[in-house]
């Protein structure tokens, strides 16, 4: 039997419910109770091997408090056409971006920073970063 790679589109469905049920700090037990399913169907779902239905993913946006077009925000645009263009390879980047958001560290990093409300405060906590990263601060982006 010839083991499939996930659908990029469905990767990233996954991995925007579990950011979701992560930020408001959900197990996944808990979000597979209240939609009538185990936490293995749950991881499922999030790492994007099964993918999620139109009526499931309204029921997941639901109870984790988002509209369903929220799932699809930020979809790269290569992610669209990724079985035309490439196969089901994924781009570089992108993952190692959204396994970063959805660790425990990337949430945390991310509610802090999220709580900055001066941006001047923001900005040199990005050049902090930047330094201890070895990347320098003269750089913007």
């Amino acid at each position: 039997m010839v083991k499939r790679n996930p659908n990029p589109i469905d990767v990233h469905v996954g991995s925007r419910v579990r950011m979701r049920r992560m930020l408001i700090g959900m197990s996944q037990e808990k979000l597979g109770e209240q939609l009538g399913l185990t936490f293995q169907q749950v991881q499922k779902y999030e790492k994007g091997s099964n993918r999620v239905s139109a009526s499931r993913l309204f029921q997941m946006g639901r109870i984790l408090g988002v509209n369903v077009q929220y799932f699809f925000e930020e979809l790269p645009h290569s992610s669209v056409n990724a079985s035309v263009e490439q196969g089901f390879a994924e781009s570089a980047g992108e993952p190692i971006i959204m396994d970063f958001l959805t660790s425990s560290e990337g949430l945390q990093l991310n509610k802090a920073f999220t709580q900055i409300k001066d941006p001047s405060v923001r900005r040199k906590v990005v050049e902090l970063v930047r330094t201890l990263a070895g990347e320098g601060v003269d750089q913007e982006g």
